[in-house]
């Protein structure tokens, strides 16, 4: 975990008690946000204990694709926030690339609903448990993640004016 002393007395404890539930769980800092990184299997319940101690803001989820990264291809990011205790923090989850699948959070932050359907249209992580895990951006019949990185790169044909060659 981070240096407490940095961190209000309440929102020290609130990690601490965190990291004492979830010994796998690992604790860290980065651009001024506080940092864990939890196993897919326990997101749900990390999620649900950091609400219940007062994380109550659910901010943002995206994912991003590392291609040859051997801990997981993919990585979905959960931002958390309490106003109360001014603390945010960012749930990092691998994501194996040959099994591409995560634990809907909708059931706890009912507000992470379209942001998982983005991340399943753009890079193809299924969200087990979502209510309606369907396209959002894209149309139905597009095949293929246009976000990850071994998507073919398209490429819509420009035609230009002639240009006469001055003598």
């Amino acid at each position: 975990m981070s240096d407490p002393a940095s961190l209000p007395d309440r929102a020290a404890a609130l990690l601490a008690g965190l990291a004492e539930q979830f010994p796998r769980a690992r604790f860290g800092s980065s651009l001024g946000d506080q940092v864990v990184r939890v196993e897919r299997d326990d997101l749900v319940a990390f999620a649900s204990a950091a609400r219940e101690t007062g994380l109550t803001a659910f901010v943002d989820l995206c994912a991003v694709d590392y291609l040859d990264r051997p801990e997981g291809r993919f990585e979905v990011v959960v931002v958390l926030l309490s106003t109360r205790l001014c603390l945010r923090l960012r749930l990092l989850v691998a994501v194996p690339g040959e099994d591409p699948q995560v634990p809907s959070l909708t059931g706890v932050f009912p507000g992470a609903n379209f942001y998982e359907r983005e991340a399943y249209d753009l890079f193809g992580i299924a969200f087990s448990g979502h209510p309606e895990l369907t396209r959002l951006l894209l149309p139905d019949e597009w095949e293929g993640h246009p976000l990850r990185k071994d998507h073919p790169v398209g490429a819509v044909p420009v035609q230009f004016k002639a240009v006469e060659q001055a003598p």
